[in-house]
């Protein structure tokens, strides 16, 4: 395997070209307006993708296909010269047969991406997953054309989902299928990357042919602009008050499943000392287990075991805009960050606290790179815990821990905070990570 990314743990910031002397294309389903998660992560490398030489064409599907809301906000935030094609879909059968995207688009994805491909000579195609399907394409279509291709794992692929151990079941299923799709989609990429080196690190485990293909870790790069354009949109937040008098903590985005462990211990060392915490609220928005499924919550049940609901704890388990999570947190008095008994969280999730001035409180996993530049750059605190053996360490801390936080929050100036320790946790610079990435690969 080719080590990038200064063997796998340092950023060398890239410095950019100016020519555009080289053609990308891009497929992911879903774009602005889309308001899926995973758009970020083609919409800001398509971006950036300019000032590093490359000049990106994305590929994606009609909004009038889309099953979720539609947030025409975001289609703002866009560059006016970043060409966009779209393709029909599908539509969703009742009963709900075949609901992904990725299976509803896929011929006619293919189609166009072959009509463009042979008309005007991409250098490269790059393709982030899920939705998963969406990686066949990267094989059918070099078999078809010839262009090099790269799969991004904005999320594994084969892993074990809750329930995946009941055989027959629909997350068994999933399962073997997907066993089964990613060696045929990966065969012949010649790139391969992920949010972070834990996506992928196991598809190479599990494809040896694939020792000697160039690989990146690149987490979700922060945006200052998107925050910056909060003051062009007539946005209010609308889940709680912008002034309430209680000191007001903002968690947004999903919940991992193997996140419940460390937040059940910091339930139970609240429920034991919630005196000190009437004047405390944390706020989970987007935590629920579909995007739009309002009483879908994830937390409510949890927190009404600990006697905390809608006193301490509130969940608003629809994904709301991802504008007017940026609102709600501008006028939170801090962030939450919650990682899981793995890892794997990386810094670039924090960068977006940072970018939203408001101190940070983080419960993380010790091992997590996302602890030291948290603390070192002044951003806020972290409470640290060792894996699931080590989850009696949060209950045992968190109330010390919190409210040595929440002193240090009262004196918080954004301007203490080493903007310089995220450089590279910036859109740009992850971007011009993938760019170097890129060049490597059109060049081996």
């Amino acid at each position: 395997m080719i080590k990038t990314n200064e063997e796998e743990t340092g950023y060398t910031l890239i410095e950019p070209t100016i020519k555009l002397s080289k053609k990308i294309l891009i497929i992911y389903p879903h774009f602005p307006p889309s308001n899926l998660a995973g758009v970020h992560r083609a919409r800001l490398f398509a971006q950036h993708l300019p000032a590093f030489g490359w000049e990106p064409t994305v590929l994606t599907v009609d909004e009038k296909y889309y099953e979720e809301a539609l947030d025409w906000n975001l289609h703002k935030l866009l560059p006016a010269t970043l060409r966009i094609e779209k393709v029909a879909a599908y539509a969703v059968t009742k009963p709900r047969l075949a609901g992904d995207i990725g299976l509803r688009a896929f011929f006619q994805l293919y189609k166009k991406a072959k009509s463009l491909i042979r008309s005007e000579g991409f250098d490269f195609l790059y393709i982030p997953i899920p939705s998963f399907y969406m990686a066949l394409l990267g094989r059918k279509l070099h078999a078809a054309t010839g262009i090099r291709y790269g799969i991004d794992y904005i999320d594994p692929w084969v892993h074990q989902f809750p329930g995946s151990e009941r055989t027959f079941s629909r997350h068994w299923f999933s399962t073997k299928l997907a066993a089964f799709l990613e060696p045929i989609a990966i065969k012949k990429a010649s790139l391969i990357t992920g949010v972070a080196e834990g996506y992928y690190k196991d598809v190479l485990t599990r494809n040896p042919q694939l020792q000697q293909v160039i690989t990146g870790a690149m987490p979700y790069g922060g945006e200052k602009a998107d925050h910056e354009q909060l003051v062009n949109l007539d946005l209010k937040p609308y889940l709680f008050p912008a002034i309430s008098g209680k000191f007001r903590l903002v968690y947004a985005g999903a919940f991992l499943p193997k996140a419940i462990g460390p937040l059940e211990a910091m339930f139970k060392a609240i429920s034991a000392h919630k005196i000190g915490f009437r004047q405390i609220e944390f706020h989970f928005i987007g935590t629920g287990k579909t995007p739009d499924d309002p009483t879908g919550f994830n937390i409510r049940e949890l927190a009404m075991r600990y006697g905390l609901w809608e006193d301490i704890v509130y969940e608003y388990p629809k994904r709301i805009p991802y504008l007017d999570v940026l609102m709600h947190l501008s006028v939170a008095d801090a962030v939450f960050i919650l990682g899981s008994t793995e890892p794997h969280y990386t810094p670039s999730k924090v960068y977006q606290g940072v970018l939203s001035a408001k101190p940070i409180f983080a419960i993380l996993h010790q091992e997590s790179t996302a602890v030291e530049i948290l603390t070192t750059s002044r951003a806020g605190e972290v409470l640290s815990f060792n894996g699931t053996s080590d989850l009696a360490a949060i209950e045992r801390n968190f109330v010390e821990s919190f409210f040595e936080f929440k002193l240090m929050a009262q004196r918080f100036n954004p301007g203490q905070v080493d903007q310089q320790l995220f450089d590279k946790y910036s859109a740009y610079n992850v971007t011009g990570q993938l760019a170097g990435l890129l060049d490597k690969a059109v060049a081996k």
